[in-house]
């Protein structure tokens, strides 16, 4: 049974708790490759893998008033409201079959934390951090740059200093309640994904 908290409020709640959906929370720095093992997870576990970033960028890509919004605030550097996320999670949680889910770069900070779990009624099974040094996810992102908007030197450091400063206050919440699996995420990619293996032990391999 997935993890429960209690308050759930509004109907779409309701069917997210019914659904007794499964969450996983995968933190890292930008280039720590979490999003390439979110991809491995999927392919041997199963889940399913909502990327908030990869959310916000569709919803920008939309033409929504939503996502002109959105646009400004990444060009900015701010973080995007809370509320505007967690709505986008909960649409593509319920739009999905599976129960199981991978959010990938959420929450970003205390209080992204606090409002999922107050809206969704909903705590995670646990937290994925994937550690890696600064100067190696810097040389990462060098090296991919894929036309991101994001991917200049100097807003790759403001989103570093951003990560460290907003989002290492969740990991350590999470790590008082003993729910942190942190992971290496400087070694080989496949050296990576056997640590990530033996803490997913517990859920069932995909079938093939």
């Amino acid at each position: 049974m997935g993890a429960i908290v209690d308050g759930a409020i509004t109907e779409m709640n309701q069917t997210l708790l019914e659904k007794n959906v499964k969450v996983v929370f995968v933190l890292g720095g930008p280039g720590s490759g979490k999003g390439t093992q979110c991809a491995n997870i999927v392919e041997r576990f199963g889940f399913t893998h909502l990327s908030a970033g990869d959310l916000l960028r569709a919803e920008i890509k939309s033409g929504s008033e939503n996502g002109t919004m959105i646009q400004n605030m990444i060009k900015e550097g701010i973080i995007v409201p809370s509320e505007v996320t967690i709505k986008l999670l909960e649409r593509a949680m319920l739009e999905n079959e599976n129960d199981k889910f991978l959010i990938d770069g959420f929450p970003r900070n205390e209080e992204n934390r606090a409002a999922f779990e107050n809206v969704t009624g909903i705590a995670p099974e646990f937290v994925l951090f994937f550690n890696c040094a600064e100067e190696e996810m810097e040389r990462r992102l060098l090296n991919r740059n894929e036309g991101r908007v994001d991917d200049n030197i100097e807003t790759i450091r403001k989103r570093f200093k951003v990560f460290v400063e907003s989002s290492l206050p969740v990991i350590e919440h999470y790590n008082s309640k003993g729910k942190v699996h942190k992971i290496d995420a400087g070694k080989p990619v496949s050296e990576v994904f056997e640590d990530v293996k033996a803490i997913f032990s517990n859920f069932d391999k995909k079938e093939e």
